[in-house]
């Protein structure tokens, strides 16, 4: 009986254990004292909600950059849930990778995303998504290789530029790759080259600092000399060159619009039954008529020759005559009016201050529109003005500008690098101020047609002049032209050249 009884009692202490355990391991069995349709249920609840968790499963892939290691846009695959945060995400990628989450940049449609508490719900990122992960040590950190901090040239704060992370901006803004393809195309082209868009803006960023450093050495090697008035003066004009440039560069980046080409005022006419564009310009003394628009309009019979004479302005330009009176249709008016016909004009009609203040004619910017005596007639669109407009663009001689741009030396518009079109040296232009009737030729003295001007006499024009002209921005062909109407003066040149 005793032996029974430590028997009975070792069976109590050790039961409780293996009971716990096993009332753990079978808990599910619970459900058998349940009734058959309450068990089929709850096993199809449980099957829905693993079906939902395997639906809830997405699949990305990462585009990993690592300049370090030498790897090219290595692609890894991994399956995320939406719930899952960023910092979870950077310990799949060091499980896979073995790179440390410090050194993950992590690009989402080209933006950076660093919160690692939000969730990839959150974060916006869907199934098949394709994130950017570049892989670079953090600025300051002490993880850099020693090796790599010997071989990196330290740079000025504000040329600490990271091309990869320029290149990610650039993908994921299509304006400011658009402004990139027409500043710099070359680097445009290789914005899909990681490597290649890297040499690229290494090579451009160490051009512009050996200029930099080049320039500051020139500058020292002036300053070695302070007494030297040569020195101070080349100092002067370096200093100059630099405060132009940067106001350049400030102009261009907060006042972009100045430097648009504008047309110019366009507005349909009809002369004599015979349709003409028509271009305005107040700043002309007199309406001008070409004179194959003359002949064209069938008036070239009632030229006055005895208003013949010679025009004189940026170059010179023959007038044949003078029509006293035509009938021209402006919208819906029918008006009088009297034209000077000249040669080695671009346009075919010039409607001049004569004719615009004696119809009271209003040039209303606002409407886009002219105004003469309450009719409204609107200027012509760009698309629609004739194409010497584009002829005299591209004759425009032009400067050069930042970043490989060119800058016309009168319009001011900017021609992005590659675009320059070669300068056609343009012929003979009248001024836009022509000149009155009473500045021609006496009308005894008979004009008759010449097929070429005689050459120009330069003997009165001193080289010094021209060198003056041409370091204010005016081509040497125009300095030379405008010297010989002004008759060697300077100061008369500049005037017909910048105003």
């Amino acid at each position: 009986m005793i032996c029974l009884g430590f028997l009975f009692l070792a069976t109590l202490v050790a039961t409780p254990a293996p009971l716990a355990t096993s009332h753990f391991l079978e808990t599910p069995r619970r459900h058998s004292f349940l009734s058959p349709g309450l068990e089929f249920a709850h096993s199809k609840l449980e099957k829905d909600n693993r079906r939902k968790q395997t639906d809830t499963t997405m699949r990305i892939t990462l585009n990993i950059f690592n300049p370090q290691a030498g790897e090219q846009d290595s692609l890894l695959t991994l399956e995320i849930f939406p719930d899952m945060t960023l910092a979870t995400l950077r310990e799949s990628i060091q499980a896979e990778s073995s790179i440390p989450p410090t050194s993950q940049h992590i690009y989402h449609n080209g933006r950076l995303i660093s919160d690692d508490a939000q969730t990839m719900e959150q974060l916006q990122i869907v199934d098949g998504e394709m994130l950017a992960v570049h892989v670079r040590e953090m600025r300051g950190s002490t993880g850099v290789p020693e090796q790599a901090r010997r071989t990196q040239p330290r740079r000025p704060a504000q040329n600490e530029q990271d091309p990869e992370l320029i290149r990610l901006q650039i993908l994921g803004q299509p304006a400011l790759r658009q402004q990139l393809q027409s500043q710099h195309p070359e680097l445009a082209a290789a914005v899909e080259n990681p490597a290649r868009f890297a040499q690229i803006f290494h090579d451009s960023q160490n051009r512009e600092q050996r200029e930099r450093q080049e320039r500051q050495r020139e500058i020292e090697r002036l300053n070695d000399d302070p007494f030297n008035v040569e020195n101070q003066r080349k100092i002067e004009e370096m200093i100059r060159q630099e405060r132009v440039m940067e106001n350049l560069q400030n102009a261009m980046e907060h006042n972009p619009e100045v430097f648009g080409r504008v047309h110019m005022l366009y507005v349909d006419v009809e002369v004599n039954g015979h349709p003409v564009k028509a271009f305005v310009d107040s700043g002309a003394q007199a309406t001008i008529m070409s004179p194959s628009c003359a002949e064209a309009c069938g008036i070239m019979r009632l030229i006055d020759t005895r208003f013949a004479g010679v025009a004189h302005g940026v170059g010179t330009a023959r007038i044949i005559g003078r029509v006293h009176s035509a009938q021209i249709k402006i919208g819906n008016l029918f008006l009088p009016c009297s034209f000077t016909v000249m040669e080695g004009r671009s346009v075919d009609l010039l409607l001049g201050l004569d004719m615009l203040k004696r119809h009271q004619a209003t040039i209303d910017l606002s409407k886009d529109k002219l105004i003469i005596q309450g009719e409204m007639i609107p200027f012509l669109g760009e698309a629609e003005i004739p194409k010497a407009e584009e002829e005299a663009a591209a004759q425009e001689p032009t400067l050069p500008g930042p970043d490989g741009t060119a800058i016309g030396q009168r319009t001011g518009a900017v021609v992005p690098p590659g675009q320059q079109q070669q300068q056609i040296p343009a012929r003979p232009q009248a001024a836009q101020s022509a000149p009155a009737p009473a500045a021609a030729a006496p009308p005894s003295a008979p004009q008759t047609p010449t097929a070429a001007q005689p050459a120009p006499r330069t003997a009165n024009i001193s080289p010094q002049a021209i060198e003056s002209l041409v370091s204010m921005g005016a081509t040497r062909e125009q300095a030379i032209q405008a010297l010989q109407a002004a008759e060697g003066d300077p100061d008369v040149a500049a005037s017909l050249i910048f105003f």
